[in-house]
């Protein structure tokens, strides 16, 4: 378990994306949308991290590189994981301004939010270790850049300074765990790609929690049952994980 505390609403995480009505069904499929996850080693290990402006689709975040996939993306047989990489490799230029290759990159999560979640995506997560590039960006959709170091990031993040929708910050609790980064690629290329598909309950005590697929709670969207868990408490004054049912 680890906990950030950033400032937040009397109610409800700054940084819950999922909405009002998380569970309420929708008629519109989740946008499909890709992200790599760029590493590299300085000496420990560090990601690229991209801020995005207010003004877009999680504006104002935190993010890696990425975005949704275009129909220029599908090869002709229209196979959406080829689509995956390939949008990953070109929001990965028009972003951060770095020629990446396909064939590095290790798929090792899917997210997809609850039906009721504005902007909703379906998201392939690719993990590759960086090149020598200079990143560089254009100051439209992406004002900002740095590499960091995963921990950093939470604890920035837990101090207010920093915005991290759900899935970037568990993502970067598993690379807080990375001692180097071919060995975070050799496992990760090792174990079943994992899919994430969010499930919101709400505790005793009003605090929101998104859970996935292991946790007591996550068939029925119980909150409050007991039991194994994998899930991340929403509390006002900051994100807690708790993953006994997960190994990360």
């Amino acid at each position: 378990m680890t906990e950030s505390k950033p400032e937040g609403s009397a109610t409800k995480h700054r940084n819950d994306i999922y909405g009002d009505q998380p569970d309420r069904e929708s008629a519109d499929a989740a946008i499909p949308a890709a992200t790599v996850v760029l590493l590299r080693e300085n000496p420990d290990v560090e990601v690229l991290m991209l801020h995005k402006t207010s003004k877009i689709a999680f504006g104002g975040m935190w993010v890696f590189p990425g975005g949704r996939i275009d129909d220029e993306d599908y090869p002709p047989n229209r196979d959406i994981q080829v689509a995956a990489r390939r949008a990953a490799v070109r929001e990965t230029m028009e972003e951060a301004g770095i020629d990446s290759s396909e064939e590095n990159f290790v798929f090792f999560a899917h997210w997809t939010p609850p039906p009721g979640t504005p902007k909703r995506f379906a998201t392939w997560f690719f993990v590759s270790a960086a090149g020598s590039q200079d990143v560089s960006i254009d100051g439209g959709e992406i004002q900002d850049h740095q590499w960091i170091r995963p921990a950093e990031a939470l604890a920035r993040h837990g101090r207010g300074e920093i915005d991290l929708a759900p899935p970037t910050w568990v993502t970067l609790y598993e690379l807080t765990r990375a001692q180097n980064v071919e060995g975070l690629l050799s496992r990760l290329r090792s174990r079943p790609i994992r899919v994430y598909e969010t499930r919101i309950g709400t505790r005793d005590d009003g605090v929101r929690v998104a859970m996935w697929a292991g946790d007591a709670g996550y068939e029925s969207r119980n909150a409050k049952s007991e039991g194994p868990r994998h899930r991340l408490n929403m509390a006002p004054g900051g994100f807690v994980f708790e993953h006994t049912a997960v190994d990360y």
